[in-house]
């Protein structure tokens, strides 16, 4: 599965850093969403409405909070930062089935997600998506 993490023109840490948070969460969401389908999709000849339904569990604000909470203390003071910036955003949305801390935390989670696929870091991005 490595090859869904290949970015044909990385940024540098420092090109990532000035995206808006949010941005990156954009990006974050993607990537965990195309990470998560392939791992569900890959040797399964389940219907694709009970893949949706497995991924689902996976890339929601309650799963990628409660994920991010076990990772906070791995993550780099630059990855920290970065998550904090995301998580105290100002968002204008809300999840359907979220309480605003659990989105928030969702957030910083795809922020970092976003930043460590930009900036080409596979292998720390297979660590915080496994």
């Amino acid at each position: 599965m490595d090859c869904i993490f290949e970015i044909s023109q990385k940024l540098t840490e420092e090109e990532a850093l000035k995206l808006p948070p949010l941005s990156l969460a954009f990006i974050g969401d993607s990537v965990q969403s195309l990470y998560e389908r392939s791992l569900v999709t890959i040797g399964s000849s389940d219907p694709t409405g009970k893949l949706h339904s497995l991924v689902t569990e996976k890339v929601k604000a309650v799963s990628q909070a409660d994920k991010v909470k076990g990772l906070i203390e791995t993550m780099t003071e630059t990855e920290q930062d970065l998550f904090r910036r995301a998580r105290n955003a100002k968002i204008h949305t809300s999840a359907k089935h979220a309480e605003i801390g659990e989105y928030r935390y969702a957030s910083g989670f795809e922020a970092v997600i976003g930043f460590l696929y930009l900036t080409g870091q596979t292998q720390r991005l297979k660590l915080f998506l496994s």
